[in-house]
């Protein structure tokens, strides 16, 4: 027969590191609320959560490494919004996020989770991050618990 793990969605016990971007700050703040609530929705208790702010989306990885080498954290959301100018610099910032934080997942063996929205318009952002309805942060909440699950099931770090 064949073993078919899925992850569950209980939170109960978890302890959760979040990072936020700063930079762009008025679409992060929508997406910690929508990741937070979530958490707390999912039983993960308001004191086994922390929270960390870091300058912008490329400065999360770094964070994020910390947390995910702790060894009471079970999974790092890590929450940005990158939008679009006139410059290749939204390609570099987005990129670099999106690389170091799949790099710290891999050395980790740690899900950690990319919240970092990249998008072209501000508009496109508050689409993304609405408060009732489209929110990427509690999209991001429910993979964390659900990714710490699956790993836990699958024999990997707790």
């Amino acid at each position: 027969m064949t073993k078919i793990i899925h992850g569950k969605s209980n939170g109960r016990g978890k302890k959760i590191a979040v990072i936020a971007s700063e930079f762009n700050e008025f679409i992060t703040k929508r997406l910690l609320d929508g990741c937070l609530d979530e958490l707390t929705r999912l039983s993960v208790k308001k004191s086994d959560i922390t929270v960390a702010w870091v300058p912008g989306a490329y400065d999360i990885p770094v964070v994020a490494a910390k947390f995910a080498k702790k060894r009471d954290v079970h999974a790092v959301i890590c929450l940005g919004a990158v939008i679009r100018g006139e410059t290749i610099h939204f390609e570099l910032v987005a990129q670099g996020a999106a690389q170091g934080i799949l790099q710290v997942s891999l050395t980790t063996g740690k899900p950690v989770i990319f919240g970092v929205l990249a998008v072209d318009t501000v508009d496109q952002a508050y689409k993304r991050s609405e408060e009732k309805g489209d929110n990427k942060g509690k999209d991001a909440a429910i993979a964390a618990i659900e990714m710490a699950d699956v790993l836990k099931q699958a024999g990997g770090k707790k």
